[in-house]
């Protein structure tokens, strides 16, 4: 393919033809910010906050569609990049409610961070402030639209990586808005329930339903045995929230503070997924011998089993028809 060779902030650095330059400064060790890229997946330059300036070329060029040249010399961090930086962020701001301190997404928010970093003390400028319900017509996605910034993430990732293209942006100009196929609730679409918008999204416009109320309400009822049934994953990925080393392993632990909590019994779903691979290649096996549908897809998901029922019908009959770990 060939390198191009040009400098950022100083470094020299050579990357591929066809490369961009944010790609290129990430490769030099340069940091530019972003709120609506995603790396592989999504480069549309829509929030001008990868702004840079390149000798030569007349105003300010978003580096994340912007091609490398060769001999390109770029300057991240002059004096009208920052000005400018700081101008697109009040102008997002301007139409963001400023509900920090209740908000889900508080100091783990992309939006509040680069705000931050980029000395945003005051708001010059005044949005619409569009007043719109919260959409918690999903079970698993909760959507709210104040807080949305238009970066198109929870979009490109619904329809390129999960293939479902539940969201979609409709209206033009400052009508314009992320909402489900149909403009109708998420809710009445074909949502795999995957999150995969929720992972995506910089800010707290989508994010999970919150039960933690009902949990310990229900702990606090002595009419009630609550039990609970932690996912496999959990057990490795808990420790690094309260401070330990990355994958240490706190089932001992979890088990512990689950008991401290309250919780009456706690059941490990291993012993599930013990179960539903034991009936699954049974399955399997008896598909075989007796001229069964094949190949035969595992039915321990139900997010995928939710996906294949909209987008692959066809496939049912290839589904095994053994319960999820949870269910068993």
């Amino acid at each position: 393919m060939g390198n191009v060779n040009l400098t950022i902030d100083g470094r020299a650095v050579s990357v591929d033809k066809g490369s961009t330059v944010l790609e290129a400064a990430r490769k030099a060790g340069v940091r530019i910010p972003t709120l609506c890229y995603l790396e592989n997946v999504q480069a549309i330059g829509a929030c001008r906050m990868c702004i840079v300036e390149v000798q030569g070329k007349r105003g300010l060029h978003a580096s994340c569609v912007l091609p490398v040249e060769e001999g390109m010399v770029v300057n991240t961090n002059t004096a009208m990049v920052r000005t400018a930086r700081k101008a697109v962020m009040e102008l997002i701001l301007s139409n963001h409610p400023f509900e920090c301190l209740t908000c889900v997404r508080n100091l783990n928010c992309e939006l509040q961070r680069l705000a931050e970093e980029l000395g945003v003390r005051q708001v010059r400028f005044q949005g619409a402030n569009p007043e719109t319900c919260i959409d918690d017509s999903n079970p698993s996605v909760i959507r709210d639209q104040r807080k949305c910034i238009l970066c198109r993430r929870c979009v490109t990732v619904c329809k390129e990586i999960q293939g479902v293209s539940a969201l979609g942006m409709v209206n033009r100009g400052f009508e314009t808005r992320v909402a489900a196929a149909g403009d109708v609730p998420l809710g009445e679409v074909a949502c795999a329930l995957c999150g995969q918008c929720i992972q995506a999204c910089p800010v707290g416009a989508l994010y999970e339903p919150d039960k933690t109320g009902e949990v310990w309400r229900a702990l606090a009822d002595p009419n009630k045995h609550v039990v609970v049934q932690p996912a496999p994953a959990i057990r490795v990925a808990l420790g690094e929230e309260v401070g330990m080393p990355v994958g240490s392993v706190v089932t001992g632990k979890m088990a512990t503070a689950l008991r401290m909590m309250g919780f009456d019994a706690i059941f490990d779903t291993d012993f599930a997924a013990d179960l539903t691979i034991i009936e699954e290649g049974h399955e399997l096996l008896h598909r075989m011998q007796n001229g069964g549908v094949l190949p035969m897809i595992t039915s321990c998901s139900p997010g995928w089993i939710k996906f294949c029922e909209h987008f692959y019908p066809d496939l049912l009959p290839n589904l095994s028809t053994c319960k999820s770990p949870h269910e068993m």
